[in-house]
């Protein structure tokens, strides 16, 4: 098979990007595993809120809200970063970062934290709430994707994982599973195996960490679970939940464990913590455990993602190091990174500057 693009993985930045492609060039779309997306696409608890990655991360995020909101991938629903004694710190200096970015922040006391958590305990002192903030339905958008790359004549192979990978007369010999494919570009859309990909392709690995985040669905006592309550996050970075149905809560304890690229599982210590982290600061206690699962996200050293070509490897791009940002941001960073691989074809959305996240900033 001659393409002009072989993306390699098939979660949602490979999916998104393949998308915006395939209406210009010819794309081949690898994936490892015998369906797209079962890492870390189809493990996330995908929430669109702005603050979400920094202030350099926020204009992919707000550019990325109307292709997410026409799709009806949104469903509103505040979010609350909370604070005790010694972290309204912290409120304070997510409230300076943002503070001329256009985010609809508004700080609030314990009575206002109770007021949308309403078994909030007195620990909780402060609040920052995130007014514009929404549940992204991410195998909707994930599935409208890969069917819009189909539609446009593009091909995706499973289990198809990458073996070896030549420059052959400026272009890739790419040996995936039973395939051999011949194609101009490489993209590097491998999620937590991104550094193992760049080294079979004899490009410098840019120290892309898979870690592992924990999430436990769980049953409550009482049926004052508000639907509207808001995703409550610890600014301080050791908890978030949110609801899930009635009487159900989905509970994280925050953690980025650095692990390996692998199939993740739960460890019960971190589902420990999730639950003890979660009673300790309301009066809802867990009465059981209905179900639980790990994923992997993968941060660059400086924790921004990484989209462009390697300046040391010809035909080779970057589409990795996405976080816990990729869903929210897939739509611009595709049409971003489309941009980069096949010219004004396709436009940067406004604000968006591809210059903060290529690769060339670890040289």
């Amino acid at each position: 098979m001659n393409v002009d693009v072989a993306i390699i993985g098939a979660g949602i930045a490979g999916a998104s990007l393949a998308a915006e492609l395939a209406p210009h060039c010819s794309v081949v779309l690898l994936e490892a595993e015998d369906m797209p997306g079962y890492h870390s696409t189809g493990r996330s608890a995908a929430f669109w809120h702005e603050t979400l990655g920094g202030p350099l991360v926020q204009p992919l995020t707000k550019a990325s809200f109307g292709a997410l909101d026409a799709g009806g991938f949104l469903r509103p629903r505040v979010s609350l970063e909370v604070a005790e004694a010694d972290t309204v710190v912290l409120l304070d200096k997510l409230e300076a970062q943002f503070s001329r970015s256009g985010v609809r922040l508004t700080r609030t006391d314990h009575d206002g934290v109770r007021a949308r958590v309403p078994r909030a305990k007195p620990c909780l002192v402060a609040g920052l709430v995130e007014e514009d903030c929404a549940d992204i339905d991410v195998g909707g958008l994930h599935g409208a994707c890969l069917g819009m790359f189909r539609r446009y004549g593009g091909t995706v192979i499973t289990d198809a994982r990458v073996s070896n990978m030549v420059r052959d007369g400026g272009a890739w010999r790419i040996e995936a599973g039973s395939t051999t494919i011949k194609a101009g570009i490489i993209v590097n859309a491998a999620g937590a195996w991104a550094d193992i990909v760049a080294a079979c392709a004899g490009a410098r690995p840019l120290g892309i960490q898979p870690m592992r985040r924990t999430i436990a669905q769980v049953r409550v006592d009482g049926d004052d679970v508000p639907a509207d309550l808001p995703l409550v996050m610890d600014i301080a970075g050791t908890y978030y939940f949110r609801p899930e149905g009635p009487n159900r809560m989905w509970v994280c304890p925050h953690d980025e464990t650095p692990v390996d690229a692998h199939d993740a599982a739960p460890e019960e210590l971190d589902v420990a913590m999730a639950i003890d982290r979660f009673e300790t600061v309301t009066d809802w206690k867990v009465l059981a455990v209905e179900r639980k699962w790990a994923g992997l996200r993968s941060f660059a050293p400086d924790r921004l993602p990484v989209y462009g070509f390697a300046p040391e490897t010809p035909g080779f791009f970057w589409c990795a190091g996405q976080g816990g940002f990729g869903i929210q941001t897939a739509p611009a960073a595709a049409r971003m990174c489309a941009h980069l691989i096949v010219g004004d074809a396709v436009s940067i959305p406004d604000a968006v500057r591809p210059h903060s996240f290529g690769p060339e900033r670890f040289a």
